[in-house]
């Protein structure tokens, strides 16, 4: 009976219970995402779209070369360095960047959307290398998103696009051809409703007032428009062709061994919008900074509510900064650097306390934090053990000598 009783040890446990639930939620991996797919098939607008939807960070080549050079980090010098010189980037240095990218404190948290990659050029590593080290990463993708679309489908895309000389903007063929043209400004919600109902004189006044601000209507702008040497269908055919020979094979290879429920198939003809509702996207984190500490309560407890009659709290932290309490200090907040996080308020000491925390505030709230530091001096007369002593409180309480 005795062993019987062992067994069921706590049996009115709560296996809803609030610090649980956060200590599960804080020791999770973080949702990562893979986009596959054909030059042209709409891989990095896919990835763009679900990062802003889950909250994660978009990891791409381009993405990654321009973040490097806005902060000014060592490989963006070298970037820039590069480019003055009219060179390109080495496909050595942009895979060093993304993988660096792949390491931060802020995918650690709130994952990430990679796209393109593996890359067909092998100038650094093989495909099978790329794929290689996508599996030994430390947050390995969750789910891959292939995208797929026939090669006709593709070519024509591709030979459908126009850029502006001045801004850098690509259009596709139904934005810029006036015989398949869509209106930017059409609204899809809209469309459906005056299906379904005539429209009003007033709606089609605004209507035309939206269109005649499009400048794609203006006949000017059109003319500005080029088309690439990479966009022309003799070299889109090269590049799909060039695809298929070196990548394809192995991703699929790949693919075949992935659980199907994580492997996603999508078809590259629809739009964007499309694409990302087809994934089963959902927003599952979001940070809200508030200004004054009186103030802070009062506002959330009426603001964006987690649900009917739920409260924003207080943590176990109070005022105390959660970042300086992990390294051993106790340092009270500043009321101008809140921030809620899982429906608790925490109160940071300073804006780089603030970043870390924001970027990954796993490591500052898993067990056994908050614990208040206790600080020992041990001291005596030379060769009197006091090294020794110190290692072993160390090791008892473990703490930092």
């Amino acid at each position: 009976m005795a062993s019987q009783d062992e067994k069921q040890a706590q049996p009115f446990a709560d296996i809803f219970d609030e610090d649980e639930a956060e200590k599960s939620f804080l020791l999770s991996k973080p949702t990562c995402m893979l986009i596959l797919g054909k030059p042209g098939s709409g891989k990095k607008t896919l990835a763009r779209k679900l990062a802003q939807i889950w909250k994660c960070i978009f990891i791409e080549a381009s993405e990654v070369i321009q973040m490097n050079i806005r902060e000014e980090t060592e490989y963006g010098l070298k970037c820039q360095e590069l480019l003055f010189k009219g060179q390109s980037v080495s496909e050595e240095l942009v895979t060093e960047m993304i993988l660096k990218r792949l390491e931060s404190p802020e995918v650690a948290h709130f994952g990430y959307v990679l796209s393109g990659f593996p890359s067909p050029s092998e100038e650094y590593m093989t495909v099978s290398q790329q794929i290689e080290k996508i599996k030994n990463l430390k947050f390995k993708p969750d789910v891959l998103i292939n995208i797929k679309c026939s090669d006709y489908d593709l070519c024509q895309r591709i030979s459908g696009q126009r850029q502006h000389p001045d801004s850098g903007q690509v259009y596709q063929r139904n934005q810029w051809d006036p015989n398949v043209r869509i209106p930017l400004s059409y609204d899809k919600h809209e469309k459906e409703k005056d299906q379904q109902e005539k429209e009003s004189e007033e709606e089609e006044e605004q209507e035309e007032e939206e269109t005649a601000e499009d400048p794609l209507t203006m006949p000017e702008f059109l003319h500005q428009l080029v088309q690439r040497p990479e966009d022309m269908l003799e070299n889109a055919e090269k590049i799909i062709e060039s695809y298929k020979d070196i990548i394809l094979r192995p991703l699929e290879d790949w693919m075949a061994e992935q659980d199907s429920q994580y492997l996603i198939e999508l078809d590259g003809n629809q739009q964007p919008d499309d694409l990302s509702q087809a994934s089963d996207t959902n927003s599952i984190l979001c940070y809200c900074c508030f200004n004054k500490q009186d103030e802070l309560f009062r506002v959330l407890s009426s603001y964006k509510l987690i649900a009917p009659r739920y409260r924003w709290r207080r943590s176990r932290w109070g005022q105390a900064c959660p970042v300086a309490l992990k390294e051993g200090d106790i340092v009270m907040g500043n009321p101008d650097l809140a921030v809620s996080f899982l429906g608790k308020m925490y109160v940071l000491s300073s804006p780089e306390a603030l970043k870390a925390f924001t970027l990954n505030p796993r490591p500052y709230l898993l067990p056994p934090m908050p614990l208040p530091p206790c600080k020992v001096l041990v001291f005596g007369p030379p060769l009197s053990g006091r090294t020794t002593i110190c290692n072993l409180i160390a090791d008892k309480y473990k703490a930092k000598v």
